[in-house]
């Protein structure tokens, strides 16, 4: 067994100077030998030791399933610490940015690093109105999908099919061609989502309107009418933007991997988020808050009172599990949580909306955070638990929620796909094989 051969222990070799006061390098003992490992220290003094030699020098790689130990690059871009709530884009505190930015300013922040004075955000702005229309023959593509088709599949269809239109877009050799291709990416997904949405239900597709900013805009081409313009409430407007913005980035999750892993083949932009759009429509990463919605509305209709349900979550052998709490990174609040649970309040204040799914959601998260249950296990709210009650005020069908995750999603992907760019290294994960060892092929008459 792998066990009974990996002998010793990784020790500290060396200590640098200063502040940091760590070792350059571990020394890991495999049988009788001792190899090097160069160790790296991030910006915020987080620890990895550099394995990329370890099979070369010895014959062994690690196992680490689900990757939770593992890092797959160095990135500048988003910062977290699951153990403090921290989140940051580019260094930025994410309850700054929620309380003074804008999704299109923060987009532009995590595909170029800084945020844009006045005219870089007017002008980056306008990209998005000049880009914001389909071609007429990308629409026809709406027509070929089967009526209830799900959004996210006519999403990555429809993303991948841009590339047909946009073939100067395909090889980013630079800055000018990257801006264009990620305005023009991020400006036509919300009027793919918006297109897709309504050729469902049989309407009619609604244009772009030329003179209304994203949020707005999107809003518009789902709920227009030829007869009756939707004209939303500012505080609805402002809570989608904010809804974009928290979910602009978050690190290497399963989605921005695949679309890290599908650009390191120098796969084009337009086919790497697509990819993403697949792994996000997986419902334990992107369906999460459909699923915290099904819960509230589980319990509302089955009149349950929210302590029950708290002990048939606690029952293990009820199989019923508390949607919208606990984090693979965040063993604290997710920061998001806290911004976005504000944010769902006021704007059901403002609007005068009575909606029982948010006393139920309160009520839920006032016990859980009191039980030892969750407390022990580091079960706290996350981004999904309010969300989905914030959408359902915004009048977003269910079937919707992931596609506006995909599209606050969307500047990030684009972040990690052009700093992936850089590397000249196709991602090859390896693997400890289980199978069958050789053996000879059987004729048909020799098998029982």
């Amino acid at each position: 067994m792998l066990l009974s051969v990996l002998r010793g222990s990784i020790e500290w070799a060396s200590t640098t100077q200063g502040e940091r006061d760590m070792a350059e390098t571990a020394s890991l003992q495999i049988e009788d030998k001792i190899i090097q490992l160069p160790i790296i220290v991030g910006s915020e003094d987080e620890k990895a030791l550099d394995i990329s030699k370890l099979r070369a020098e010895t014959g062994y790689i690690t196992l680490d399933q689900g990757y939770g130990n593992t890092g797959s690059c160095q990135s500048d871009i988003t910062f977290i610490d699951g153990d403090k709530g921290i989140l940051r884009y580019r260094g930025y505190a994410i309850e700054d940015l929620a309380a003074n930015s804008s999704f299109i300013e923060t987009a532009y922040l995590l595909i170029w690093g800084e945020l844009p004075n006045a005219d870089e955000l007017r002008e980056f702005s306008a990209l998005f109105t000049k880009h914001q229309m389909l071609r007429e023959g990308i629409k026809h593509h709406f027509n070929l999908f089967p009526p209830n088709s799900p959004p996210m599949a006519v999403l990555s269809s429809a993303l991948n099919a841009l590339a047909c239109y946009y073939p100067e877009l395909l090889d980013i050799e630079d800055a000018a061609t990257f801006t264009e291709a990620s305005a023009r990416i991020m400006s036509k997904v919300r009027t793919i989502a918006a297109y897709s949405h309504r050729q469902q239900l049989g309407h009619r597709i609604e244009y772009p309107h030329p003179d209304k900013q994203f949020a707005e805009n999107f809003l518009h081409m789902m709920f227009s009418e030829p007869y009756n313009q939707f004209e939303p409430d500012p505080a609805l407007v402002k809570a989608l933007d904010l809804i974009f913005l928290l979910h602009a980035d978050h690190e290497q999750n399963c989605s921005t991997s695949t679309v890290r892993m599908v650009g390191s083949s120098e796969a084009n932009l337009f086919a790497s988020v697509a990819a993403g759009v697949g792994a996000l429509w997986g419902p334990l990463h992107g369906g999460a808050n459909v699923a915290v919605v099904n819960m509230l509305e589980r319990i509302s209709a089955e009149n349950l009172s929210v302590t029950d349900f708290v002990r048939q979550v606690k029952d293990k052998k009820a199989g019923i599990r508390l949607m919208g709490f606990g984090h693979r990174v965040y063993k604290n609040f997710d920061p998001r949580a806290n911004i976005i649970k504000k944010s769902c309040e006021e704007v059901l204040e403002k609007l005068h909306i009575d909606d029982p799914m948010l006393d139920i959601a309160k009520e839920l998260e006032a016990v859980a955070l009191q039980d030892d249950y969750f407390v022990q296990r580091k079960l706290y709210p996350n981004v999904d638990f309010y969300s989905g009650v914030i959408l359902r005020a915004l009048g977003i069908p269910k079937e919707m929620f992931t596609v506006i995750f995909a599209i606050g999603r969307m500047p990030g992907w684009i972040a990690q796909w052009y700093e992936e760019s850089k590397s000249t290294k196709i991602s090859r994960p390896r693997q400890v094989y289980t199978g069958s060892v050789e053996r000879s092929y059987q004729p048909m008459v020799e098998r029982s």
